[in-house]
């Protein structure tokens, strides 16, 4: 095997598929098919002459052939990274292309305003607004930046806590109190560990008639009078058809960080992004502890 029979394309088929442990997940990765991808793998197995994954129920597990190439794929990709983050922190305007990783009750119920008012200043920037519960890779790139709430940000990312977040109990409008009725939780309650404690503490959780994997989810639920629940207080304040059960849950209180990789943070449009949203959470700390 040499470079000439064994271009960047097949590493990273062989890479996607030993990272993700399916054709399925590794087509979402590099942004092909699922056919696409078996019979990109077919054919190097069959240029190669080796079997490089074994087939299971459970999915694909590289063999050690596999292994190596993959081995081999994610230390090129680590490089091709690194070139690439050298290479962006030497822009010395704001302009390219930011890409963020926030929750989706963020996105929809605070930052995009934000974004929207950043666009206006920096009109040379474009932003990518990215959405998971989970905090993206930014080692490999899969975003510049993260906007999310958390109590312990990764030690390898670089940042600052820009505010705190309230949180308090909501049901739907109408509702008297939160001591009797269902209630609606989420469906990964590891995401929120302290949430499922207090739920757990308070006898709630067990009354749960619906689950959502989603803080918009949780907050439809609540809006079709599914049950109470545990919301920001900037996304649920204002919500004619939700009530506000007492005061934000102390204890239930969430930092929110803005983080991002050390090979990036000098960079200008990096700079700009993260100051003008800090200084957006700044003026919108009243909302976010919930005294609006």
């Amino acid at each position: 095997m040499n470079e000439q029979t064994m271009p960047w394309d097949d590493l990273r088929t062989v890479m996607a598929v030993a990272r993700t442990g399916s054709l399925s997940g590794a087509a979402r990765m590099l942004g092909l098919s699922h056919a696409t991808v078996f019979r990109r793998l077919a054919g190097i197995e069959e240029r190669l002459g080796v079997k490089l994954f074994d087939r299971s129920r459970r999915g694909y597990a590289p063999t050690l052939e596999g292994e190596d190439i993959a081995a081999v794929a994610e230390g090129i990709a680590a490089e091709v990274v690194a070139v690439e983050r050298r290479v962006a922190g030497r822009d010395l305007r704001p302009s390219g292309t930011v890409r963020v990783t926030t929750t989706d009750s963020l996105l929809a119920g605070f930052l995009t305003p934000v974004f929207a008012s950043f666009r206006e200043v920096f009109p040379d920037i474009v932003l990518e607004a990215v959405v998971s519960n989970e905090l993206f890779s930014l080692s490999r790139r899969e975003a510049d930046v993260a906007i999310r709430p958390t109590g312990a940000p990764p030690e390898a990312l670089v940042g600052r806590r820009i505010g705190t977040i309230a949180q308090a109990v909501y049901g739907p409008a109408g509702t008297g109190d939160a001591d009797s009725g269902p209630w609606v939780g989420w469906d990964e309650p590891m995401i929120h560990p302290a949430l499922g404690r207090w739920m757990a503490t308070k006898g709630v959780d067990a009354r749960c008639v619906y689950r959502a994997n989603t803080g918009m989810g949780l907050l439809a639920a609540v809006r079709e009078g599914l049950g109470a629940t545990v919301l920001p207080c900037y996304l649920a304040d204002g919500d004619d058809r939700l009530v506000r059960l007492g005061d934000p849950v102390p204890e239930l209180a969430v930092d929110l960080w803005l983080l991002t990789h050390p090979d990036l943070r000098r960079t200008a449009r990096i700079r700009a992004f993260a100051d003008f949203v800090a200084d957006a959470v700044k003026a919108a700390r009243p909302r976010l502890l919930g005294q609006t």
